[in-house]
């Protein structure tokens, strides 16, 4: 099943499948590339950021990015 990674559930795990063109070089840098296996670890109430953790490190970004990534999570 897709999902917005905004979407994503506490401890929710998931593998990340289409990122926005545009966001594609912002991103990168934190380790959250197309392919990669993330889990959601807190979402902040009020549209704040959304940590996740991709290859054991955590990394806020914030609820407007993770619009724009999609995930492909186990039902």
């Amino acid at each position: 099943m897709e999902k917005k990674l905004s979407q994503m559930k506490y401890e929710e795990k998931g593998r990340i499948k289409v990122i926005d063109q545009s966001l594609k070089a912002q991103i990168a840098g934190m380790g959250i590339r197309e392919g990669k296996e993330v889990e959601m670890m807190t979402k902040q109430p009020i549209k704040g950021p959304v940590v996740v953790n991709v290859d054991r490190a955590n990394t806020s970004i914030g609820l407007g990015l993770a619009d724009r990534i999609i995930v492909e999570v186990e039902e």
